[in-house]
């Protein structure tokens, strides 16, 4: 996996991030979709959102039940973010601050960033993207970052296309063992 660096943006990035937001929105025939960061009291959306996110990534999901959606969404430390479309679930992403040692200060580590098929290449990754960019930025958040497979070209295409910088970084998985 890749670690791409999503930093703080200039007024000029800025500018430039809005320009392309406004083209990409323009073309696209979609309702523009509602970005929506999660609460305790949005449990019903959240249980929506992580199945459309297994859905997405392939992934076998158990069934969450409402003490722990309402815990996780409790938690200052856990971000969710849904786009809503016409009532519908359309993507969304998870994420985690990740509170530093070397200073007094936070970083964003985005887990999960999905997107259903049917409204992949519309914006709506990019809008989740600037909505938690901004919102980490009135947290006090300088920098997020994400993980990359190295194979998964189109969302390295994706995170540089937003700014973001790719580190040099491997990442280990050390799977539970049994006692």
């Amino acid at each position: 996996m890749k670690r791409v660096r999503l930093g703080q943006s200039t007024r000029y990035k800025r500018r430039i991030d809005i320009a392309i937001h406004s083209k990409v929105m323009a073309t696209s025939r979609a309702p523009v979709p509602e970005i929506r960061r999660l609460r305790a009291e949005d449990r019903d959306i959240a249980r929506r959102l992580f199945a459309l996110m297994a859905d997405v990534f392939e992934e076998e999901s158990g069934e969450l039940t409402d003490q722990y959606l309402d815990d996780l969404l409790r938690r200052e430390g856990f971000w969710a973010v849904a786009a809503i479309s016409d009532g519908e679930v359309i993507g969304g992403l998870t994420a985690h601050v990740v509170p530093m040692t070397r200073v007094e200060s936070a970083e964003l580590f985005i887990y999960d960033v999905a997107v259903t098929a049917s409204h992949q290449r519309q914006g709506v990754g990019r809008r989740l993207l600037t909505a938690i960019r901004h919102d980490a930025t009135a947290a006090g958040i300088g920098d997020a970052f994400v993980p990359v497979d190295a194979a998964d070209e189109h969302a390295i295409d994706f995170y540089r296309a937003l700014g973001g910088v790719a580190s040099p970084v491997t990442m280990f998985t050390f799977a539970a063992r049994s006692p």
